[in-house]
C-alpha cells in the first residue's frame, strides 16, 4: 500500500518525541491546502499513515512540526518546522522523519 508516514526522535533524550503536533498540507499555486493533524504516539510515530490511497497522489506537500510545543521546556529557539517535499510516484511508500533537538534538527528520505 502506498502511503506516507514520519516519525520524531529526540536526539537529546534519546527517545521518540512524544505528543508532538503535525500538520499536513497540500502545495499547489503558492497556495497551501490544509489536509489534516496529528500527534505522535509514545513511538514517536503517528497511529495512521499521514495521507495513504486514493488521497495518496503526486504533488508538493508540506509537514510542520510544531517543535516548539513540543520544547518548550527546554528551549525557546524553534517553532514550527516546515519541511516539505515532493511525492512524484505515487507507487512507493514515502517516510519523512524528524531528527529532533533543542537548537537544531535534520531530515532525510527514509523507509
Amino acid at each position: 500500500m502506498t502511503k506516507l508516514t514520519t516519525h520524531v526522535l529526540d536526539t537529546m533524550s534519546g527517545l521518540p518525541a512524544a505528543g508532538l503536533k503535525i500538520d499536513l498540507y497540500a502545495l499547489k499555486d503558492g497556495k497551501a491546502r490544509y489536509i489534516s493533524s496529528h500527534i505522535t504516539n509514545d513511538d514517536g510515530r503517528v497511529d495512521a499513515p499521514l495521507l495513504e490511497s486514493p488521497a495518496f497522489k503526486p504533488g508538493t506537500y508540506r509537514l510542520d512540526f510544531h517543535a516548539g510545543d513540543y520544547l518548550k521546556a527546554t528551549s525557546d529557539f524553534l517553532d514550527i518546522i516546515p519541511i516539505r517535499f515532493i511525492i512524484s510516484d505515487p507507487a512507493r511508500h514515502y517516510h519523512v522523519p524528524l531528527l529532533l533537538s533543542a537548537y537544531g534538527y535534520s531530515t532525510y528520505r527514509g523507509s
